[in-house]
């Protein structure tokens, strides 16, 4: 791959993805020990490129470890050929489990992900079924009328 930069954006052209990544609206961002920007990818013959493809040639645009970068928030314009998101670079490991939030570390397989959770219909359904409960005793329980 080669690299060049231009103005305000730093342009990879992958030859075996056939798809141009440019990055804009870059910030590096102290407090919570990052780099920020915004990604832009052009890929006229591809309908998508996965976030782990994208991943690792970010990675390699900055020379960083690949574990260390969240993407996130990746639209589609209409017609195609063109994704935009979000692209968040941290220090080292730490800083990433300390500051991102569990859900996006689950996406990419950081932390485990939460198993035999309840849909949100069915909680909230739970919910309402133990408010009816009243007093103490089992016998007002929904198991012991029957």
């Amino acid at each position: 791959s080669t690299q060049s930069t231009w103005g305000l954006f730093l342009v990879t052209k992958m030859t075996d993805l056939k798809c141009n990544i440019r990055t804009r609206k870059f910030v590096t961002n102290r407090l919570l020990a990052r780099k920020q920007m915004v990604v832009d990818v052009l890929h006229p013959d591809l309908p998508n490129v996965s976030k782990m493809d994208l991943r690792t040639r970010v990675s390699k645009m900055y020379k960083v470890d690949p574990e260390t970068i969240i993407l996130y928030g990746f639209k589609t314009i209409f017609g195609g050929g063109k994704s935009s998101g979000f692209a968040l670079i941290y220090d080292n490991k730490d800083a990433l489990k300390r500051f991102e939030p569990r859900f996006r570390q689950a996406r990419f397989g950081l932390v485990p992900k939460e198993k035999g959770g309840l849909a949100g219909k069915q909680r909230k359904e739970k919910k309402n079924r133990i408010k009816k409960q009243w007093g103490t005793k089992p016998k007002h329980s929904k198991k012991a009328k029957k």
